[in-house]
């Protein structure tokens, strides 16, 4: 098939809502990263997004819906559900909950688990889509299994390009890095660092989170031990990096790229993954990264970088 390239206008929505209806994927921007979505009702739908990306099916997805009235139908609300929706919705935050039996969902979605991750984007494109699709879109970043999120539409083209129906050109996204996730099935846990510094999270409930560890079961999606990869091998946290080597520099170093030369954490985040794009394009070999912050935002960059300098799987 030949992938439509639709511009970010109402006659692009109407053609993109018109794409879903169909049981078609789109990739469409978010302030995170562009989603590839699917009518999150329609298991050949959901199985499309599995098969265009390489996913593995134990690995769940994220709905997407336009309301917290859209997402209640959808999950067992709660009231730490009701603080966190009212405190960070719309916006870069996901939230875990037990799935409403009579949701109506695809098994897909969700693995097969009893939860469901599920937020409302903040991204005023992905706002109208959903409005004007009118139900709720299961919706993985737009990228092959385990590479490089996408940041932009050119992204989403280099990967899955005549293998998906549609992608809206929404320019380059806001914030740059997954949504933060957090269950609510019990005690608040954060279950991946994100777009949303953890803690202002824990700040807004009053308490910590408890912490997924790596090797706990896979309960949300970007839990995968090898995972947001260039071609490159990685090494990290590198002051001096060694002959042949390209510098992913943060702060104030002599870099052949920089997340931030001015160590602004929102700054790195937003260029995480279109740089590493950058670097899986040019003729690198071999990549080093500079030391960035285990603090705010620079969590999940961490998070990120510590998946994709992982072995890769055989």
């Amino acid at each position: 098939m030949q992938t439509a390239e639709l511009p970010a206008t109402p006659q692009g929505l109407i053609a993109a809502s018109t794409v879903l209806a169909q049981g078609g994927l789109v990739a469409f921007p978010t302030e995170t990263v562009y989603g590839l979505g699917a009518d999150a009702r329609n298991s050949r739908a959901v199985a499309a997004i599995f098969a265009a990306k390489g996913r593995p099916s134990f690995n769940p997805l994220i709905v997407h819906v336009a309301s917290v009235e859209a997402a209640k139908s959808l999950v067992v609300w709660s009231p730490t559900a009701d603080l966190l929706a009212q405190a960070f919705w719309p916006g870069p935050l996901t939230l875990v909950l037990p799935l409403n039996a009579a949701s109506g969902l695809s098994p897909l979605v969700t693995a097969n688990l009893p939860s469901l991750a599920i937020r409302v984007p903040a991204n005023p494109l992905a706002r109208e889509l959903l409005l004007g699709f009118g139900g709720p879109v299961a919706a993985p970043s737009a990228n092959l299994s385990g590479k490089i999120s996408p940041t932009s539409m050119r992204h989403v083209l280099r990967g899955l390009q005549d293998q998906i129906e549609a992608v809206i050109d929404g320019g380059d996204c806001a914030v740059g890095l997954e949504s933060t996730i957090v269950g609510l099935e019990h005690s608040p846990t954060l279950l991946r660092p994100g777009g949303l510094a953890s803690d202002q999270i824990e700040r807004c409930l009053g308490h910590a989170l408890t912490r997924h560890q790596d090797g706990d079961p896979l309960t949300a999606p970007g839990q995968m031990t090898s995972h947001y990869a260039p071609k490159a091998p990685m090494r990290l946290n590198v002051n001096r990096p060694d002959p042949g080597e390209t510098l992913l520099g943060f702060g104030a170093v002599q870099a052949d790229l920089n997340l931030s030369p001015d160590s602004d954490l929102v700054e790195a985040a937003a260029n995480l993954f279109k740089h590493l794009h950058m670097l899986d394009h040019s003729n690198a070999t071999s990549i080093a990264v500079s030391p960035i912050p285990d603090t705010g935002l620079g969590l999940a960059i961490n998070d990120r970088l510590k998946r994709a300098a992982a072995p890769r799987p055989d």
